[in-house]
Formats: structure tokens, sequence, C-alpha cells
């Protein structure tokens, strides 16, 4: 295990970005670090306020796309814009140019007001999205078997297996992830297995904290 990265002091508090792929169990895995003290910052939930009725997004979400993917709520349209992004490629874009801003906005408003000891910033699409490896001190993979995965979400979702593959195909590989991680928690087992792994990484990060702070 590597020390924490030079310029982590010149950030604040020592943090932690969490990334898996769908399926993985980053929601459990951030649960377990939350109630252990940490501060948890979900691009996730930030992303689903921006686009929920009234959300910061969603006009510039309207001027782009047009009413037709927003909900009778006022909300964006998930499934429509899903359907829009994976047939047309040029739309991801439109909705990252967006949404990142924005998301990166609200992650730092919410760091400046974390009271744990150390963040852990939940970004599903940590590796793909390019610009945190330099935002945060490490990596942590939260990690499992693909065919687990599927079976998970497909449980969850009422998702066919084809369209799960199709989710997976746009995210990084089981192994792009793991070259990019400072930590791993193998999550294909039990809920004690877990909780060991995540009490272990919690006193290192804990330790971590320690020597930034002197």
């Amino acid at each position: 295990m590597t020390s924490a990265s030079p310029g982590a002091a010149q950030r604040g508090k020592f943090s932690v970005g969490l990334t898996g792929g769908i399926g993985c169990g980053k929601t459990a895995v951030s649960d377990r670090f939350a109630a252990l003290g940490a501060s948890i910052i979900d691009t996730d939930l930030i992303a689903h306020a921006l686009t929920a009725p009234g959300g910061a997004a969603m006009d510039a979400l309207l001027q782009e796309f047009g009413p037709a993917f927003v909900s009778a709520d006022g909300a964006l349209d998930r499934v429509r814009m899903r359907e829009l992004v994976f047939s047309e490629p040029p739309a991801k874009a439109r909705l990252e140019a967006i949404l990142h801003p924005r998301i990166r906005a609200a992650t730092a408003a919410a760091a400046l007001v974390a009271s744990g000891p150390y963040l852990i910033y939940v970004v599903p699409l940590l590796v793909e999205s390019g610009g945190w490896r330099e935002r945060v001190d490490r990596v942590l993979v939260i990690d499992c078997p693909e065919e687990m995965q599927i079976a998970r979400v497909m449980r969850r979702n009422a998702m066919s297996e084809a369209q799960v593959r199709a989710i997976m195909a746009t995210q990084a590989s089981r192994a792009e992830r793991l070259a990019q991680a400072d930590d791993v928690v193998s999550n294909d087992g039990d809920l004690e297995a877990l909780d060991r792994q995540i009490a272990l990484l919690h006193a290192q990060y804990l330790a971590f904290c320690g020597r930034m702070a002197r």
C-alpha cells in the first residue's frame, strides 16, 4: 500500500474515490464507511438532485433536449434519456456538458462542509471520466465477478441480461478498474467478510489522516 499523495494536504481532508461497475455494491460499501464516520459524497445522488423536479440542471436540460425528455412532474425522463444516449453517442457529450460542471461544483461545496475525518467520493464512472485520479488521494474499487454483477442487477432492476450487458459495455472493464485501484474491496462473499475489509481500510485511512495532520 502506497502513502497518501503529496498534494493531499493542499486539498484539505484525506479523500478516497470509491468506484465499481454496476451491481458491484458501491452503496453497500459506502453505507458501511458512513456508519464508521466517514463523510460520503455520492455523485449519483447529486446527479439525481440536479435532475429532479426543480433541480438546478433542469432548465438547461429542457433547452438542450426539449420537453420530450422531461417527465410530467418536471424531472428528467431518465428512461428516454438513457435510450437516447445509447442510440446517439453525441447526446452523451451534450448531457455531460450540462451535468458534469454542476456535479463538480456540488461535490466541492459538500466537501467544504463535511465533518467526518475523511471524505469518500462515490463516483460510478471514476475511471471513465478521467479527472478524478488527480482529485483524490486513493482510488478504492469495489470488485466482484461480472456474472455476479449481472445477476444482482437483473434481480434489483428487473432488467434482462442483454440490457445489463449493454450498460456494462459502456463502462470500464473490470480489468481497467482494477488497474486504477490503490485499494480493492472484494464484494463476492458474505456481509461479515465485507465488514472486515471495510474496517481494515477505515483504520488505514484514519492513519493517513493522522499523518497529514502532523
